[in-house]
C-alpha cells in the first residue's frame, strides 16, 4: 500500500505524534509519499528513510497512491482537495489543528487509523463540491471548493448589492457585506458563523447566507444542489473578493458569476464509529448542557 502525506508546516511540538505516525506506517508496510515542502522541514527531525519518495504537484499524485492523509486542520484538508482534484484518491484528515470538523481524525486515533486503512475497515464519505463558472478567467484550474463560494466587499469598502437568481429567476437582492454559498460540508463553517443552518452531508443542497445583511428579515436558504445559481453585483468599489474555501481573489464587480454542483466529489475516511451525529456533539459540545 501506497499512502501521500500533505502538511503545510512541521512543528516541534508534533514531533512525538509525526514521529509515531511514520512508525506505524513502517509497521504496517505502508509506503509514504510526502510532500516535499514537508519533507524537507521535518526529515532532519524524524526518523525517515532517506529513499522516501516525495511530491510537489497533483500531477505526481499516481494512479498507485491509496490515500491522501491530510496532517493538520481543516484548512490544510481544504488543501488536498486542490490536490486530488477528481482522481478519487479518498482522503484521511488527522487533526493536529484546533477543532477539526473534517480532519475529525485526533492524534490519539493515529495508531488505530493507520491499522484500520491497512485492513481496509474504514468508511468513504462522498461530499459534493461548488464549481465556479465566470465570463473572466478565475482560480486557474482549481474552480471549485469543498466548503463554500463567497462573495465579499473589499476591505472598508460600503456594503455591496448582489442580485441573485436561480435557474435565471430572481431571488433576491442581498444588501450585505457579502454572500455564501455551502455545500452541506461547509454549512458547519463560515455559513455557520453567519447563523446558517447545519445541513447533513447527504441532504443534497446548498445554503445561501448572507454575511450581515442590512435587511433584518433576510435570512439564510436552503436550495437544491442540481440548482445553477447566478451572481450579478453592484459596488461602489471597483472591486469585490470572491473566495473558493480559503483562496481568494480580487475582482472586477462587474464579473458575471454562476455556481453549480460539481461533477465529481470528494471521498473523506472516516473511522467507523465516528460519524456526522457524534461530529456535531464532540465538536459543537451539543448535549454538555449541565441540566442533561
Amino acid at each position: 500500500m501506497k499512502v501521500a502525506i500533505y502538511s503545510r508546516v512541521f512543528e516541534s511540538t508534533q514531533l512525538t505524534d509525526l514521529q509515531l505516525f511514520f512508525d506505524e506506517l513502517e509497521k504496517e508496510k505502508i509506503d509514504p509519499v510526502i510532500f516535499f515542502d514537508f519533507y524537507e522541514q521535518a526529515a532532519p527531525h524524524l526518523r525517515i528513510s532517506s529513499s522516501t519518495q516525495t511530491f510537489s504537484h497533483h500531477s505526481e499524485l499516481t494512479a498507485d497512491i491509496d490515500f491522501l492523509i491530510s496532517l493538520g486542520g481543516d484548512g490544510t484538508l481544504l488543501d488536498t482537495v486542490t490536490l486530488v482534484r477528481d482522481k478519487n484518491i479518498p482522503v484521511v484528515g488527522i487533526n493536529f489543528g484546533r477543532l477539526g470538523f473534517l480532519a475529525s481524525i485526533g492524534r490519539t486515533e493515529m495508531a488505530e487509523a493507520v491499522k484500520a486503512l491497512a485492513r481496509r475497515s474504514y468508511i468513504i464519505d462522498k461530499r459534493s463540491l461548488v464549481h465556479l463558472d465566470s465570463n473572466i478567467p478565475l482560480f486557474n484550474d482549481v474552480p471549485y471548493a469543498l466548503n463554500e463560494f463567497a462573495i465579499h466587499k473589499r476591505d472598508i469598502a460600503p456594503m455591496v448589492k448582489i442580485h441573485t437568481y436561480i435557474n435565471g429567476e430572481l431571488l433576491n437582492t442581498y444588501w450585505s457585506d457579502g454572500l455564501i454559498l455551502a455545500t452541506p460540508t461547509g454549512s458547519t463553517g463560515y455559513s455557520l458563523s453567519c447563523a446558517g443552518p447545519v445541513v447533513f452531508p447527504e441532504s443534497r443542497s446548498f445554503v445561501l447566507t448572507p454575511i450581515a445583511p442590512h435587511n433584518l428579515n433576510v435570512r439564510p436558504i436552503v436550495i437544491p444542489d442540481n440548482a445553477i445559481i447566478s451572481f450579478e453585483i453592484e459596488s461602489r468599489s471597483d472591486e469585490v473578493i470572491c473566495a473558493l474555501d480559503s483562496r481568494r481573489e480580487l475582482v472586477d464587480k462587474n464579473v458575471l458569476l454562476a455556481v453549480r454542483k460539481e461533477n465529481f466529489s470528494v471521498n473523506l475516511v472516516r473511522l467507523n464509529e465516528n460519524n456526522f451525529l457524534q461530529t456535531l456533539r464532540n465538536k459543537l459540545s451539543w448535549g454538555l448542557d449541565k441540566r442533561n
